[in-house]
């Protein structure tokens, strides 16, 4: 159950930037109202809506992103010399129920959820926003920051590239993110660099051929045997065509065909995803796919139609990135507050913004402290311990203020 835990978290000091009650209580407010009415991808009119009132009566000019949804908001005055950093959130939610009971900000939408995290990074980089935007009143922020809440990062390819196409980046050096970890304490964050993520396609094929008689197989292409066949092998011959190190993974969700027990069906499909690790292999990814099916089928003389979405590449954390979330998170709670995590093999299009632009993605402790294992993420009764906000903004609001003496 979400919660905000009663001992204080440690290793707090004096910096600018700090997180004060009556906003802290506010943010907690918004987190919940965001959780009680999750939007899909590109559907995110409500949220917008909310974050754009909050950000203007701060006294910020945020601008909606050209696709309809989702926003940017610049504090402070940008230099073209000296190029921003960005702070993104992802505000999309998931088609799944929410299940969890006993909370009073359950999702009041049927099969729709934050049960990502989203409304969380969102709040961070809301609460992260209006606190600078404090300082700077106050003549406290030594350079302009852009706050970037972007729409359909759970819809391959993600709402990146067009967030990207918006102008998001335009004038910015620098990009942060975090990520709710239910394997973290709350006030803790886990960093690593380099690829902390892996990257992720989705893959449909269809398989055809003359169907027929079970009694007379020799006359037909026996589709569902090429189906389990491109099912185990074509994933085994991947395994044996890229250096193990990669991680490239092809595992399926779905085998479809056929209708009846003595008939051959003309037909089939199966669907899956492609995961990797590296980001040369990612690149050659496709190529791979479509030759092992082709060659998988062919030996059984089925037609093929290969469909591979590109989905994300891994996010791969700069080096001097990762080390300015390290020092602010040092500096608001003490080294101890920062554990390294492995390599997710779950995907996050943030990925595309360093395609253009270095940054780094801290994973954001969310689990109450002595707990032990805790909801994961994607499932219907995931929840936090909202201290995680407090910690969110104010590590933010550190590297901003870091990074900005650091130029």
């Amino acid at each position: 159950m979400s919660q905000e835990s009663d001992a204080e978290l440690p290793g707090e000091v004096a910096l600018p930037g700090v997180l004060p009650e009556e906003l802290r209580a506010e943010l907690v407010a918004f987190r919940r109202d965001m959780h009680m009415h999750p939007e899909l991808g590109h559907q995110e009119v409500r949220a917008t809506a909310a974050l754009k009132q909050r950000l203007e009566e701060a006294g910020l000019a945020p601008r909606v992103l050209s696709m309809g949804t989702g926003l940017m908001c610049d504090i402070g005055t940008p230099d073209p010399a000296r190029p921003m950093l960005a702070l993104r959130a992802d505000i999309d939610a998931l088609p799944i129920p929410d299940t969890k009971d006993g909370v009073p900000y359950r999702s009041t939408v049927p099969d729709r959820a934050h049960a990502c995290g989203h409304d969380v990074h969102t709040t961070v980089v809301l609460g992260a926003g209006l606190v600078l935007a404090d300082l700077h009143r106050r003549g406290l922020l030594p350079h302009a920051v852009r706050l970037v809440f972007q729409p359909a990062e759970e819809v391959l390819p993600g709402g990146a590239p067009e967030a990207v196409e918006s102008g998001v980046l335009d004038g910015v050096g620098r990009i942060l993110a975090v990520h709710c970890d239910p394997k973290v304490d709350a006030g803790r964050i886990g960093l690593r660099v380099g690829p902390i993520t892996s990257a992720c396609d989705r893959v449909e094929i269809a398989l055809d051929g003359p169907g027929g008689h079970t009694a007379r197989p020799h006359l037909t292409t026996d589709l569902v045997t090429a189906a389990a066949k491109v099912a185990t092998d074509v994933p085994a011959l991947l395994a044996r065509r890229v250096d193990t190190r990669s991680g490239l993974v092809l595992t399926w969700g779905r085998i479809a065909s056929g209708h009846a027990a003595n008939v051959i069906p003309q037909h089939a499909e199966l669907s899956g995803t492609v995961r990797c690790l590296d980001l040369a292999a990612w690149h050659d990814a496709p190529d791979l796919v479509h030759a092992a099916v082709d060659e998988v089928a062919a030996l059984h003389h089925a037609k093929t139609e290969i469909t591979y979405v590109r989905g994300v590449p891994p996010v791969v954390n700069d080096p001097a990135m990762a080390d300015l979330l390290r020092a602010a998170h040092t500096v608001r709670r003490g080294a101890d507050a920062v554990e390294d995590t492995e390599q997710s093999l779950g995907g996050e299009d943030f990925s595309w913004y360093l395609e253009d632009v270095p940054g780094a993605m801290a994973r954001l402790g969310v689990r109450p402290p002595g707990e032990g294992a805790h909801y994961d993420l994607h499932r219907g009764d995931f929840d936090v311990d909202e201290q995680a906000i407090k910690v969110g903004v104010e590590l933010f609001t550190a590297a901003a203020l870091l990074d900005g003496n650091r130029l």
